[in-house]
C-alpha cells in the first residue's frame, strides 16, 4: 500500500532503486467525506516522500475513469529520488506519462542524506515493529 512508510522502508533497505505501485482508488472516501478534496494531495504526498526518504524513483500506476459507477482518482505519477514530481497525468481518465529515470541518481542520496548504515538507529524505534496501534492518551 502506497499509503505506508514501511513499504518504501523495506524496498529502500534492500537498495532497491525503483519502485513501481499499482492502485486504484475511488475518488469519493465513504468513511469520511470530508477527506474527498484531499484524495489527489494525499496521493502524490505519500509517494514524494518515499521516493525521498529512501532515495528512490517512485512510479505510480493509478486506474481512471469510471468503472461500475465508480469514479477512480487517476493521478499517475512518477517521482524522483529528491521527492520531486517529474510527471504526472492531469486528469482522472486513462493517459500515458513517460519520463527517463536516471537511476544513479539514487547514489546521491543513499550515499549523503539517506545513508542508511550510518544514520538509522533501529534501536531506538523498535515500536514500530512491536506494537500494531496507536495508544491513545486517556
Amino acid at each position: 500500500d502506497r499509503r505506508w512508510p514501511e513499504t518504501y522502508r523495506e524496498m529502500g533497505l534492500q537498495g532497491v532503486e525503483l519502485v513501481l505501485i499499482g492502485y486504484n482508488t475511488p475518488i469519493h472516501y465513504v468513511p469520511d467525506p470530508s477527506q474527498d478534496i484531499l484524495q489527489g494531495f494525499h496521493n502524490a504526498l505519500v509517494m514524494q516522500s518515499g521516493a525521498y526518504q529512501n532515495g528512490t524513483w517512485v512510479v505510480g500506476v493509478a486506474k481512471g475513469g469510471v468503472e461500475e459507477g465508480v469514479d477512480s482518482l487517476g493521478q499517475s505519477i512518477i517521482v524522483a529520488p529528491s521527492g520531486q514530481i517529474v510527471a504526472q497525468t492531469l486528469t482522472t481518465d486513462d493517459e500515458v506519462i513517460v519520463a527517463r529515470c536516471d537511476l544513479d541518481w539514487c547514489a546521491r542520496y543513499k550515499g549523503t542524506l539517506f545513508d542508511f548504515d550510518r544514520y538509522r538507529r533501529p534501536e531506538v524505534y523498535g515500536r514500530i515493529t512491536s506494537q500494531r496501534g496507536a495508544v491513545l492518551p486517556d
